[in-house]
């Protein structure tokens, strides 16, 4: 009986396959073994499990149009389920080493703009349209042409205004930074804590663990980010048994001191059967005859803006971490990715979870020696493994989580170096980009303003044939979403 080699890292011949498997996922193709794909899987999944905690505090948080809000149970069992079915079919169809959850900054937008203006089932039922139309636009070759109609430098400051916007909600949703009770006749609209001070256990709490989460990122620690949220929730676990803080509101009244959304206290179970009583509860059609049909337009329009730019970004970079690029620049499977990413999309929207996305967290499970879809089915059924987890999700308040926005906006606030701020014609617009999505509370509001002003700028340069033809429709798009208060005043 033959023994096999021992696995130590190096494929004994990468050009021939060892089995039917390692043929399929292209294992020794790659250079790569089943060892180094496992480790590569359990890296990324535990620099992104983060978001099965995360996902539920940012959408659970806000109310849509009615005043309702969404389980945050429901939402945790949810998005582990979509994270893991379609991180295991990027693995299987697209063969790649990324894996999906829902999309930070996407889940923002659906939580604090469109909702808002319309039900939940109505907001993820655009969230599923978009979803369709970026399948559509992989299927007919024209998402790349859109994709190459805005400049690379203001796609990179798109990325960075949605750190900046993620930052001031973290830093908002921990209390550390408050609105000035007496804004309307003060200078200053915002402050720190509570009049200026941090008085509280809540955001002492915050800043600690803030502090820690910064610590790990620095040291480099793999995980860090969830490390972070388990450790400001143990500390605020301790801090509520003893100190006995309370939540925010008591007895409708509010308490500045108390916690924001979960008060910090162990549940009766941790593990649970998944509560899936969100998975189906979307409206296509709804939010057209509720918001008329400039406005889902725009939000669709923003939603694929917002999501595809950062896929195509993420999967250039995962190819470049594992040298796993053509020599145009081109991942392996490049269509089967985009294909899947945007199912992902829609299938998000369709489990209430906000649309789902690649995550350049993938590229720690890259460096781990990952280099194909074996990683993925690793990562996918440790976030299925995590539905059954979905009552810690009522443990961690926001000034445990916040500390993960405010460092993921620091890690996306990293491409600001990328930008050439002596070309005025690209600067002003991705100054604008970036200062407007956090200053206005709207990544939509940052997005048009780019592109109007680097539709303008260049129009008054006389470079108009530096602009490409989609991106003209883009602007005018933008003008009329800008506009939308006149024009509806104008119709009515």
């Amino acid at each position: 009986m033959a023994i096999a080699p021992p696995d130590n890292g190096i494929p004994s011949d990468p050009a021939q396959p060892r089995n039917g498997f390692d043929r399929f996922f292209e294992v020794s193709a790659r250079g790569s073994t089943m060892s180094r794909e496992v480790r590569g899987g359990l890296a990324t999944f535990f620099t992104m499990a983060y978001i099965v905690v995360l996902n539920p505090l940012i959408l659970g948080g806000a109310a849509d149009g009615d005043g309702k809000k969404l389980s945050i149970p429901a939402l945790a069992a949810a998005t582990a389920l979509v994270a893991g079915l379609m991180t295991i079919l990027m693995g299987v169809v697209g063969r790649f080493p990324m894996a999906l959850a829902a999309g930070l900054g996407v889940n923002a937008l659906v939580a604090f703009e469109i909702a808002p203006q319309m039900t939940w089932a109505d907001a993820m039922g655009l969230v599923v349209i978009e979803g369709v139309l970026i399948a559509i636009l992989v299927l007919t070759g024209l998402r790349t042409a859109v994709f190459r109609s805005v400049p690379t430098q203001l796609k990179t400051a798109i990325g960075v205004g949605i750190g900046l916007f993620l930052t001031i909600i973290g830093l908002v949703d921990a209390g550390f930074v408050r609105r000035v009770p007496d804004a309307a006749n003060s200078t200053v609209p915002v402050g720190l804590g509570i009049n200026g001070k941090i008085v509280s256990w809540p955001m002492l709490v915050f800043v600690v663990g803030l502090l820690v989460t910064l610590v790990l990122v620095v040291r480099r620690v793999r995980g860090a980010i969830l490390i972070g949220i388990l450790a400001s929730t143990m500390l605020a676990i301790i801090v509520e048994a003893v100190a006995k803080v309370g939540p925010s509101f008591v007895d409708g009244k509010p308490n500045p001191e108390g916690w924001s959304l979960n008060v910090p206290k162990l549940p009766e179970r941790l593990v649970d059967i998944p509560d899936l009583s969100l998975l189906g509860n979307f409206n296509v059609l709804g939010s057209w005859s509720r918001a008329g049909w400039l406005i889902p337009l725009m939000f669709v329009f923003t939603l694929l803006i917002t999501d595809f730019f950062d896929t195509m970004g993420t999967m250039v970079a995962i190819g470049q971490e594992g040298d796993m690029l053509d020599g145009q620049g081109t991942p392996p499977r490049a269509k089967e990715i985009l294909l899947v990413d945007s199912i992902a999309a829609a299938a998000g929207g369709a489990a209430s979870v906000s649309s789902n996305t690649s995550y350049i967290e993938s590229a720690s499970g890259v460096a781990e020696g990952a280099r194909t879809g074996v990683a993925n089915l690793v990562t996918g059924a440790l976030f299925l493994l995590a539905m059954f987890l979905s009552p810690l999700s009522t443990v961690v308040p926001f000034e445990a989580a916040s500390t993960a926005l405010v460092v993921v906006g620091f890690l996306m606030m990293t491409a600001v170096r990328t930008i050439d701020w002596t070309d005025y014609e690209i600067a002003i617009p991705a100054f604008l980009t970036i200062t407007l999505m956090p200053f206005t509370y709207s990544i939509s509001n940052g997005i048009g303003a780019g592109i109007i002003s680097y539709v303008v700028l260049k129009l008054a340069r006389g470079k108009a044939r530096e602009v490409h033809p989609l991106l003209y429709a883009v602007a005018v798009l933008f003008v009329l979403y800008f506009l939308r208060g006149p024009i509806e005043s104008a119709l009515m």
